[in-house]
């Protein structure tokens, strides 16, 4: 509906028209429906258990039982900072369309970019992460199959996975709010059913001095110290991934506002809420995997299950059977995870595009007749697939006798994600604290709180940043003995790769036609 038509505008229309834009996009999504895909997204059955081997090599339980936590009131405070955001400016430009209105166009530009390459990351790392897991759960029910694992296998089902996405995504937007509502009930459901046969099934558990107290160095630094300086001021940090990209994707609220009723408190809402049930549930749920460690034949804990990630340690401790379900339970998770990742990811390119950042922009920026950007989910579909070719190469970071297969290229892809989402967020969140009480807030707020709350989330934001362009392996360090390049953390690359790209053009050309969000509708056609 736009504001020429004879049918009156309602509140959410007319706060987008304000903002510049007619009601293109099909508001069909309810307050929960918003608050489920960010939720959907984070997705405690995915970053918990794709990337437990960043926690459990780089620091071991307590990168778990510590470091969880601890980051997962910094990326509330995130949230709640972002929360304002949206209720001021409920918009699918979301994080660039806020910096472009407090910062302007370059900013904008800035922020828009390290967005979709962050979205593109997460979606990527996601799709791969549920194609390992489903071959992971094949493999538990098939010795044959698991007789014949290779990377290329894992590869084509990550290509089927983001083709599945891609089709529900196309179909309908209508569609993607009820899977997003179903995917709550099944991670809530799933994690509860995977923590009653975490702390029911095995035999004996760890205790409580195990699971706060025990140390693990697998990334080759200090020689395996563990309580070095190196140790605690850069590999445990490194384990911060676990916790950073599990709970991140929360920006969805603000890309999907404009197809939420009430998106003014709605969205602000969806994003705070997302964050802290993820976050008591992810921590529950690990707690219970770390508990669930079983011990050698020696009687001690086996800690070298952990390095090969969630699914040694099941089937150890939980048996093959009970193992491969829980793997199918956060498989499917997963896959709910990758759809909904598709979802944001796609809107932001929609929304971007619509504002002609993008080469390309008006095929990326086109609806379908059910109103859904087709083609900016082919285009995330497309370079999801390109940036995880590495993932083809084979990386083992142990020995001949006792080799652990390290996914150095999905650490990078989503160290990418991190980095490029948590950065998209670091400059409006930084503006707004910048504008200080001429900030025009909208129905939720945080009050006086933002003069220290956003500071604090931006400082947070950086520090955590720098540390995941940190090798993860010392194979992966330039002078190592030990160097090669398929150890190496690419994430850096892509990240100052993507900020010097965006300077040159922005010099060379963008500065010259981009001027920020564009109107569609005219400010006197608002009644």
């Amino acid at each position: 509906m736009s504001a020429t038509d004879d049918k009156p505008m309602d509140a959410d229309a007319k706060r987008l028209a304000e903002m510049g834009y007619s009601q293109d996009l099909n508001r069909s999504w309810s307050g929960f429906s918003n608050f489920a895909i960010s939720f959907s997204i984070i997705s405690i059955l995915a970053g918990c258990f794709t990337n437990f081997g960043a926690g459990w090599n780089n620091g071991g339980p307590i990168s778990i039982s510590w470091s969880w936590p601890i980051i997962s009131v910094f990326i509330l405070i995130i949230g709640f900072t972002m929360s304002e955001l949206v209720s001021a400016y409920p918009t699918s430009g979301g994080i660039y369309w806020w910096a472009a209105k407090l910062g302007g166009p370059r900013a904008g530009f800035y922020t828009g970019w390290l967005n979709l390459v962050g979205l593109v990351a997460v979606t990527a790392g996601v799709a791969y992460g549920c194609a390992t897991f489903i071959d992971l759960t094949l493999s538990t029910w098939s010795e044959s199959y698991a007789a014949d694992y290779n990377l290329t296998r894992v590869f084509l089902i990550f290509v089927v996975v983001l083709a599945i996405a891609s089709l529900l995504n196309i179909f309908s937007s209508h569609l993607m709010a009820i899977m997003n509502n179903v995917s709550v009930w099944w991670h809530v459901a799933g994690a509860a059913a995977i923590v009653l046969i975490l702390l029911i099934v095995p035999d004996t558990h760890q205790s409580f001095s195990y699971v706060f107290t025990e140390r693990i160095n697998n990334s080759g630094y200090s020689d395996g110290s563990t309580s070095s300086f190196v140790f605690l001021f850069a590999v445990i940090p490194f384990g911060f991934l676990l916790t950073q990209y599990t709970i991140t994707g929360f920006d969805a609220c603000a890309h999907l506002s404009e197809e939420t009723v009430g998106a003014s408190t709605g969205a602000a809402k969806g994003i705070w809420q997302s964050i802290l049930y993820s976050a008591i549930g992810g921590y529950i749920l690990l707690l219970c995997v770390v508990f669930a460690v079983p011990n050698g034949a020696d009687g001690n804990p086996d800690n070298s299950l952990g390095a090969g990630g969630v699914a040694p340690i099941f089937n150890a401790a939980l048996g093959s059977n009970w193992a491969g379900f829980v793997l199918f339970i956060s498989s499917a998770g997963q896959l709910f995870c990758a759809v909904s990742c598709m979802t944001s990811a796609s809107r932001m390119t929609y929304a971007f595009s619509r504002d002609r950042a993008v080469p390309g922009s008006k095929h990326w920026s086109q609806l379908t007749a059910s109103k859904v950007p087709a083609k900016a989910v082919l285009f995330v579909a497309v370079c999801a697939a390109i940036v995880t070719l590495p993932a083809l190469v084979e990386v083992n970071i142990g020995t001949e006798e006792a080799p652990i297969i390290s996914p150095i290229a999905f650490f990078a892809v989503t160290s990418i994600a991190v980095a490029g989402l948590y950065l998209s967020f670091a400059i409006p969140i930084w503006l707004r604290w910048k504008h200080g009480e001429n900030f025009e807030v909208g129905e939720w707020n945080n009050g006086a709180k933002y003069k220290w709350m956003n500071p604090l989330a931006v400082a947070e934001i950086v520090i955590v940043v720098l540390f995941l362009m940190w090798p993860a392996y010392i194979g992966g360090l330039p002078g190592s003995d030990l160097f090669e390049w398929k150890f190496v953390n690419y994430s850096p690359i892509v990240t100052l790769g993507v900020l010097i790209g965006i300077t040159i053009w922005w010099e060379v050309s963008a500065k010259k036609w981009f001027k920020g969000p564009i109107r569609t509708i005219d400010p006197a056609e608002i009644p």
